[in-house]
């Protein structure tokens, strides 16, 4: 199948990128001073927006499972599944929060231990303090993040397999804009998109680079400096390529399985040569607790008007994951085809962030009470040497120590090839006209994956060894607001077809579960 490229799509997003580079290149303090004014302007004028659209995101969710829309087959009845469910679930953990899960599990509960929000007058480094940093956790980590992903991927694929067949972002809007419309404004918005994703890869492949650079300096005694990060990157960067050559059955979904299995087994490891009694009552504790505050800590009712906590983490979490959610419901709509809607939820929502919340128990439940009973010993290793060196600290505390570092980097290096895997598989279906299918792949849609590829890993490279990564981060951030609109956009889309399945005589009704297309 003959593909073109569509420039209007192609070209903004990359531009801007060059000259987000030149400017932090040229002049960093200035670059980074203006990023930070726009974002703490967006944080502290849209926090409200941000909260409530993830929380009716959430109500969102629930109301599409019980109703009858959950029975609709993505591609209509009779399609044929793309993935088994294993693959379909392994794909879907180790391409959306994974990498960041390894990153952060170990080290954002030590933040949250000893900077507790001021308004609640929490003694920092005491138990109640550990209590609430591993609720923060699942609050962070589980079922919210997984919401922001799911929506705008249901909306996506039931527009994608069910109703137009263009592979846009927008085509998710035709209900509430109509096709001529919602096809009119498709390059602005996937050009928007494109720009916070490919700004956030490249963020988070650098702070991956960090983290496997620390990890093999401290299995091998190489100097950790730009060298290595470089090694690191190109490694990644060739990996995922040559995987994306194999196609998405037989590439992404491989490496997400064989990741997901290394997960688990690390994990039983933790849970039984850990404080593992511990890790269950504390575990437990806090899971009721983040249950029962759940509606009070996504709007923080909780604390003082005054209190920035909530707009440093909670909102700014939800920011980037909204700048990430366009493009990735791109992938995750594209590989749920033959299944129901009921089971899109079952395995974009509910499994991930029941793994998720089993991950932070155990890691972020030990590294806690390990560092309360040593006198704050990871605290300390976390402000010495970075975030980086906290889970190779906590898994040096395990039996078969050094094993267990070398499967944890073998598995954080898998969870940044997949998902880079992916998302460049999006990006780059993205930038194409026409949509090729995986036996009759379009060599330009290659060539865009290894492209965007290697600009990623260049961008992530310059900045980590050079200037540093918070000019990314911060432009992944500034993608929060404008993703934020369009995905509650996708949201309306989603409750639009949701009001619709009450009315199975409908014809628009019969046509979304036929796969036909209604929208003119």
């Amino acid at each position: 199948m003959n593909s073109k490229l569509r420039y209007k799509v192609f070209i903004p997003p990359f531009m801007l990128l060059v000259i987000a580079v030149l400017a932090s290149f040229l002049n960093l303090p200035g670059f980074l001073k203006v990023t930070t004014i726009i974002n703490d302007w967006i944080l502290n004028s849209f926090d409200w927006l941000f909260s409530a659209g993830a929380f009716f995101m959430v109500i969102t969710c629930i109301a599409v499972f019980i109703s009858p829309l959950g029975k609709v087959v993505i591609g209509g009845e009779g399609a044929k599944p793309l993935l088994s469910k294993w693959r379909w679930g392994s794909i879907t953990i180790c391409t959306t929060t994974a990498a960041g899960m390894l990153f952060w599990a170990t080290a954002e509960p030590l933040f949250h231990l000893y900077s507790p929000p001021t308004s609640l007058a929490i003694t920092p480094g005491s138990r109640e303090a550990a209590e609430f940093a591993l609720s923060t956790m699942y609050m962070h980590w589980t079922f919210t993040p997984f919401v922001i992903y799911a929506v705008p991927a249901l909306s996506f694929a039931l527009a994608f397999y069910n109703l137009s067949q263009r592979f846009s972002i927008s085509a998710s809007l035709q209900p509430i804009l109509g096709r001529r419309c919602s096809h009119s404004i498709g390059g602005i918005v996937d050009s928007i998109a494109m720009f916070a994703l490919v700004a956030g890869m490249a963020s988070s492949l650098g702070t991956g680079a960090l983290v496997l650079a620390s990890g093999v300096s401290n299995l091998t005694g190489f100097t950790n400096g730009s060298l290595l990060l470089g090694l690191v990157i190109t490694l990644i960067v060739v990996s995922f390529v040559a995987s994306s050559v194999s196609g998405l059955h037989k590439g992404i979904a491989r490496l997400s399985a064989v990741n997901t299995a290394i997960f688990i087994l690390i994990a039983l490891v933790a849970f039984l040569f850990g404080p593992t009694k511990t890790i269950v009552v504390n575990g437990t504790h806090a899971l009721v607790d983040y249950a029962s505050e759940f509606v009070t800590r996504s709007f923080s009712l909780n604390l003082d008007p005054s209190d920035g906590w909530a707009k440093s983490w909670t909102v700014f979490y939800w920011a980037n994951w909204l700048a990430w959610a366009p493009i990735v419901a791109l992938f995750l709509g594209k590989i749920a085809r033959g299944h129901s809607v009921r089971a899109f939820i079952v395995v974009n929502i509910i499994i991930p962030a029941s793994f998720s919340l089993i991950w932070m128990a155990i890691f972020s439940g030990m590294i806690l009470e390990l560092d309360l009973s040593q006198n704050g010993m990871f605290y300390a290793l976390l402000n010495q040497s970075g975030e980086g060196a906290v889970v190779f600290g906590l898994l040096e505390q395990l039996p078969a120590s050094t094993l267990l570092i070398g499967l944890f980097i073998f598995i954080a290096f898998l969870a940044y090839v997949t998902a880079a895997d992916s998302n460049t598989e999006a990006i780059s279906s993205l930038c194409l006209e026409t949509q090729a299918t995986e036996e009759n792949a379009s060599p330009l849609k290659s060539k865009l994956k290894i492209l965007w590829g290697t600009i990623i890993a260049l961008i992530a490279w310059f900045m980590t060894a050079f200037s540093g990564i918070d000019g990314i981060k911060m432009m992944s951030t500034l993608g929060g607001l404008p993703a934020l609109f369009v995905v509650l956009a996708m949201n309306l889309s989603l409750i639009t077809w949701l009001f619709k399945s009450f009315r199975p005589s409908n014809s628009k009704s019969s046509a979304l579960s036929s796969g036909q297309t209604y929208c003119q």
